[in-house]
């Protein structure tokens, strides 16, 4: 089969395209079961690992990639969980079924330290996957495990939002799309950032009430909060980090909520703790989920027939090429690598 691989240095240049036997593996052994990938899409933690800027002592060589879709094409013994034929998609962290996860839990992922969805068979545990809502094509599956889930958990399994409720998203990056579906579909209000026009139209087409362009204006938290009548929102799915924070807190009303996702503006920074103290603001770290959001997460999606949103679906061998176009942020949505042809 083939994969493909970080090697030798991290580095887009260092990502190879390599042939591995599968009988390697060798046969799926009690509770495992051989998915023939189906199609893969990328998050931004996917470029970083890349990089070497995610975790620099990652062991290599490494097969990234966290998002997945994948048939199963043979079951070891004693599978009851999934069959022959079954679409399922496989859980970012392994090991992370319910509830608080422990620290095995957390080391469990794919695309670092484990060996991650860009290649086209993987042997994996029954309890580490998630059938497909039939109602999805391969690519649209590919995107649910970790920007749908991370949203999911976001606004559902910790945000508790409600209808009514004002959710302030960052971007249209994979989560932010998601997270402004899944807030439509809990009947909250939205605004949406983005420095870009068409991005911010293409939101508003997707069920957004407000926009705001970050760049033009540079206080976006006061304008925000302006826009509920200077009361504030009710949550904040924070994917800039550093850069951002500051503007959330200021967004946020009193007792609300800022989701902490993401880091594209940085990891790193001097915060201010007296707001979040004197406003009882509640800063939640969101990593990803577990099987039973995940569960849970594909009913609801399919109940409403929500559709992810796929910017752009790349071959097999063009993978490099997909890491550029999410370089580049000009997408809306995911950006998904088809895996079978």
């Amino acid at each position: 089969m083939r994969a493909w691989e970080i090697s030798g240095a991290f580095g887009l240049d260092n990502l190879k395209l390599v042939t591995r036997e599968e009988a390697a593996e060798g046969a799926p052994g009690r509770g495992q079961v051989r998915l023939r990938m189906l199609a893969c899409a990328l998050n931004y933690r996917d470029l970083l690992m890349v990089r070497g800027e995610y975790n620099p002592r990652q062991a290599l060589p490494l097969v990234p990639l966290s998002d997945g879709v994948g048939e199963v094409v043979e079951v070891g013994p004693d599978v009851t969980r999934v069959a022959v034929g079954d679409r399922v998609m496989p859980l970012f962290a392994q090991k992370w079924l319910a509830g608080q996860p422990t620290k095995g839990d957390l080391r469990s992922t794919l695309g670092g330290p484990h060996d991650g969805t860009l290649q086209e068979s993987m042997v994996l545990s029954e309890e580490a996957l998630v059938r497909v809502p039939d109602y999805l094509t391969n690519a649209e599956a590919a995107t649910l495990p970790c920007a749908a889930l991370t949203a999911w958990s976001a606004l559902v399994e910790h945000g508790a939002v409600r209808p009514g409720e004002t959710v302030l998203i960052q971007g249209t990056g994979g989560v932010s799309i998601f997270a402004l579906q899944l807030a439509k579909l809990l009947g909250a209000r939205t605004i949406v950032t983005s420095s870009s026009e068409a991005k911010r139209e293409r939101a508003r087409a997707l069920g957004a009430d407000e926009t705001i362009d970050y760049v033009a204006d540079p206080s976006w938290g006061k304008t925000a909060k302006e826009l509920t009548g200077g009361v504030g929102v009710d949550h904040v799915v924070e994917v800039g980090g550093a850069g951002t924070f500051a503007q959330s807190a200021r967004a946020v009303k009193p007792g609300g909520t800022i989701s902490l996702i993401g880091i594209l503006s940085g990891g790193a920074s001097k915060i201010l703790l007296t707001p979040i103290l004197m406003q009882n603001i509640r800063v939640q770290g969101i990593f990803v989920g577990h099987r039973a959001g995940f569960t849970a997460m594909c009913r609801a999606l399919d109940e409403h027939a929500v559709r992810p949103v796929v910017d752009r679906t790349f071959p097999f061998e063009a993978a490099p090429d997909a890491f550029r176009h999410l370089k580049a942020q000009k997408h809306v949505g995911k950006v998904v690598i088809d895996v079978a042809g």
